[in-house]
């Protein structure tokens, strides 16, 4: 007789249901919250009044510009390694698109381009351009949008006392100076600074004007959300010669007055100062004589003074001793008298 086994299921169709949608909602949340946040790029269609066209239909005319920008650190804004292990550290928010990516927009938290590209100053490409020329204000407000720190550093010097921007010394395509050297472009306005002692004897040792101008102490640590100080205040504080001049910084009281003896020393001739030597070499002499003789002297009053204190104390030791006289008896036995 044969009997065969039947399985019933005791789960219900609606329990099985709501176990997956819960294990879906919750997985799916867990996921959403450890998953790296990207802003996906949203390039909106060109030709297009406030659209993106991208920096690759900027050079199909500015080549050569294109060309020049491509290996500047904004064109690589948000490709740096150095970006994109901080941001990821902060937990890749998205408000750090706003200066490292082009056409942010912080609502949707879409970009239209990787990094600083033409549309990022210039705007956003417009319709009739050529025609239509798309210029910018070269001052300090379009810098300031992401360098604000720099700018701020900028407002406290004399350079924006006398309404020099970034672009008077900077090249905003490629991001270099507007000279072969620092110290050549701060000629253009400064001729008349490398005449005097400090700076030609620092240009001597090799050194331009930012290495006292814009210095800034060395960083031991990564920066503060890309904040770092660049000098721009182009102020020289006591820290920038203690860059250098460690050894001689905290002992200038000893510089001026060896300084003085050596004023001194001018006004003395020769023959003097040859006589001064011969007369402190005899009395070198004489010293190390003298010193010779007081040893000996010393050595023998020393003997002296043994002998008498050493007589007088056998004499007094001599005079306390105690006889004492034992008698020995017939037994053996010794007894004291």
């Amino acid at each position: 007789m044969t009997r065969k086994s039947q399985f019933t299921s005791k789960i219900s169709p609606w329990y099985a249901f709501w176990l997956f949608f819960g294990f879906s909602i919750i997985f799916g949340g867990l996921f959403g919250s450890i998953q790296k946040v990207n802003a996906a790029p949203k390039i909106q269609p060109a030709m297009q009044e406030g659209a993106f066209a991208g920096s690759q239909s900027c050079q199909q005319c500015h080549e050569n510009i294109h060309e020049v920008w491509k290996s500047t650190r904004h064109a690589h804004a948000f490709s740096s390694p150095i970006f994109q292990r901080d941001w990821s550290e902060q937990g890749a928010q998205v408000a750090c698109l706003e200066c490292h990516t082009t056409g942010f927009n912080p609502e949707t938290g879409t970009y239209a381009e990787e990094g600083i590209t033409c549309e990022s100053c210039h705007g956003p490409f417009q319709p009739d351009h050529p025609a239509k020329p798309m210029p910018i204000t070269p001052n300090e407000q379009l810098c300031a949008k992401c360098h604000k720190s720099t700018t701020d550093e900028w407002h406290a010097s004399v350079h924006s006392q006398a309404g020099i921007n970034c672009q008077a010394c900077h090249n905003p395509h490629s991001q270099t100076q507007k000279a072969a050297t620092v110290t050549e472009l701060c000629a253009n306005c400064h001729k008349e600074r490398g005449s005097s002692f400090t700076h030609s004897t620092h240009a001597n040792a090799g050194l331009e004007c930012s290495n006292c101008h814009m210095y800034t102490s060395p960083r031991t640590t990564d920066p503060i959300q890309g904040l770092v100080p660049t000098g721009h205040t182009f102020f020289v504080g006591s820290d920038a010669c203690i860059g250098c001049h460690q050894d001689t910084v905290h002992t200038r009281d000893q510089i001026m007055r060896l300084s003085g003896e050596v004023e001194q020393l001018a006004e003395v001739d020769v023959q003097t100062l040859e006589q001064t030597v011969i007369n402190q070499q005899q009395e070198i002499i004489d010293l190390q004589a003298q010193s010779k003789v007081r040893l000996y002297t010393g050595l023998i009053q020393g003997a002296i003074v043994g002998l008498i204190t050493g007589g007088v104390a056998a004499f007094i030791i001599s005079r306390g001793i105690k006889v004492v006289e034992v008698e020995e008896e017939d037994n053996g036995e010794e007894k004291e008298s």
